[in-house]
Parts: structure tokens; sequence; C-alpha cells
């Protein structure tokens, strides 16, 4: 019997540890697996800063109505692209560095680089930045992980290669089948809790998508909800890249 109860608390921690190890590398706001850029500290609570920040793109079926969108409001965004998407829609991709939006490394295919070799993620991580460079004319200096996840690896990897890992406190969840209305809900929950405890908000949201190809997914809701966003006068915008630029200056 004490072997057997040995065995199973043998078995219960393990099975906590890959728990522990499965959350811990997708949690957006954990630092156990690294330290990432979450947001910056909010100090004006009656004007909550919030950075709008886009995945998967660029996207021919998404993009360009959200550049209209946020040149309306003159908003500054930061757009985690994919390399292939990058490659496939270039001139795209130039229409977004030339309104001035934030570029960031997002990986070329969209792998689980938890998942992934060493190799593997130096790779994708190498050829978007070369991407970027070859193509646009920008190097990234901000890295968001596929699905957020990493390991110790990966965000030493990214940070060797210049890279500062961004994740979210904030997430419309728009890769699900619900609508805008419940998008917005879902961004609201965090940019009414992360001020009360002292942080801005970093909104993730998706203007293109992994699996994109020659009829890319709408993102009808996702533009919706960036419109109510933007017409919300009492929020600030700002990028993560700014927040990097304070803590280094």
């Amino acid at each position: 019997m004490r072997k057997l109860l040995q065995t199973g608390a043998v078995l219960a921690a393990g099975g906590a540890l890959v728990y522990g190890y499965l959350n811990g590398s997708r949690a957006s706001t954990s630092a156990f697996f690294g330290r990432a850029l979450v947001a910056g500290p909010e100090t004006t609570p009656a004007t909550p800063t919030v950075a709008l920040t886009y995945d998967d793109g660029p996207s021919p079926r998404n993009t360009p109505a959200l550049l209209d969108l946020l040149a309306e409001h003159s908003v500054r965004a930061t757009f985690f692209m994919m390399g292939s998407h990058i490659r496939s829609h270039t001139a795209l991709a130039r229409r977004v560095v030339a309104a001035g939006h934030v570029i960031g490394n997002h990986t070329v295919t969209h792998p689980n680089l938890a998942h992934c070799l060493p190799g593997r993620v130096r790779r994708e991580l190498e050829g978007c930045q070369m991407l970027a460079e070859d193509l646009l004319g920008v190097t990234p200096v901000l890295f968001r992980p596929p699905y957020g996840a990493r390991r110790p690896d990966v965000v030493r990897t990214a940070r060797r290669m210049g890279l500062t890992p961004v994740l979210w406190n904030a997430v419309a969840q728009d890769w699900l089948d619900i609508d805008a209305a419940a998008m917005l809900r879902n961004v609201d929950r965090g940019l009414t809790a992360n001020p009360k405890v002292g942080r801005a908000s970093t909104v993730l949201m998706h203007d293109g998508s992994q699996l994109d190809r020659n009829l890319p997914l709408s993102r009808t809701d996702t533009l919706e909800v960036t419109k109510r966003l933007l017409q919300r006068n009492k929020n600030r915008f700002t990028t993560p890249l700014e927040w990097l630029s304070n803590v280094q200056n």
C-alpha cells in the first residue's frame, strides 16, 4: 500500500510538472519561461493606455481596411507579421511600413515554438528577420511567439538576435467562432482589470491567419472591434516599442 501511495504521489507530481510546463509555456503573463514585455505601467487610469497589436498578417482581405481605420484615427499599431505572408504580400506589407506602424517578427510559418528543436526555432526567427529586412527595409526588434508558446531557449535565442518577446494582457479571442460583441467583451475584461493593478493594456487581435492561402480568412469582426476601440475618446493609444524605448532610456 505504501509503495502504491508513493507511486501515486510521483505520478501526481509528474502530472503537475507537465501541466505547469504546458500552461506556463503559453500563459501570456507568465515569466516562468523567460521575461517578456506584456505592457507598460498605467500612469493615467482615467485615460487608459492601449497598445493595439495584430498577428498573422498581412492579409489582402483585411489589412487594407484595418490600415484605413487606423489612419482615420491617427493611431499607430503593431503588426506581428509572418515571414511567409511578407513574401506573398510584399506590396501590402510595405504599405503597413509606409503608414508608420511597427513591424514585429512572428516567425516564417507560425509553428508552436515550444515543440520545435532549437535549430528550427532559430531558422524561423532568422528567416522572418531576413524577409523583413530584405523586402521591407526594416529590422524588427519585437517578437511574438505564435500561440504565445515559448521555452527558455526560445526566449534566449530571440534576445541574442536583438528581439524582445512581446505578449499581451487583453485578448479578443478572434480565432473563435464568436461575434464582434463577444470579442469586445473579452477585450474589455482586460482593459478593466489592467489599470486596477497599475498596468496598461496590450490587446491581441489578428488581421490574418496562419491558415491563409488562396482565400484569406475574413476578420470583419476584428475590424469592428478595432473600430469601436478607436471611437472611445478616453483611450490613449501607444505601441510596445514605445514602452521598450522608455525602459531602455
